[in-house]
């Protein structure tokens, strides 16, 4: 039940926040919040990360809808005790879904969040996407070292 309310609680908080930016912003509109460090920015991405493979928006549904689905039966498929990978898991699956509402929509995912030291835009499903693949990468490893540590 846990995993559920992760997954719903990202898809909403980013779809809120993308709601109130096209809602209050012009596209292209840049608000400082830390003057050359941060900007709130409004564009739209018809790609993946840094705009690649722009307009393809077809390719992103049928992707997005299969690692949602392989995504979701390794969550149902993880023991109780495997807590990490399924919050790692439940982040990913909610920042595609909020990618791919919007992809859906509009056939572009809209960015705000604009660190000027960090060149792409990206938005709060991003974020959950990002967060989710280190936290895999961290259990990965951890497993690792246990697994060298039984070794010894």
């Amino acid at each position: 039940m846990g995993i559920i309310i992760i997954i719903l609680g990202i898809i909403l908080i980013d779809q809120i926040s993308k709601l109130i930016i096209v809602n209050n912003m012009v596209l292209g509109q840049s608000i400082p919040v830390i003057n050359n460090f941060f900007h709130i920015t409004y564009v739209r991405n018809p790609g993946a990360a840094f705009g690649i493979l722009a307009y393809r928006t077809e390719f992103f549904i049928i992707i997005t809808t299969l690692v949602v689905i392989i995504l979701g039966y390794y969550v149902y498929k993880l023991k109780k005790d495997q807590l990490l990978l399924k919050i790692a898991f439940a982040l990913q699956i909610g920042g595609a879904i909020g990618n791919f509402i919007d992809r859906i929509r509009e056939g572009y995912v809209v960015d705000f969040l604009d660190f000027k030291v960090w060149s792409p835009v990206f938005n709060i499903a991003d974020m959950a996407i990002v967060i989710g693949v280190g936290l895999f990468a961290l259990e990965v490893l951890l497993e690792y070292i246990n697994e060298k540590k039984a070794e010894v």
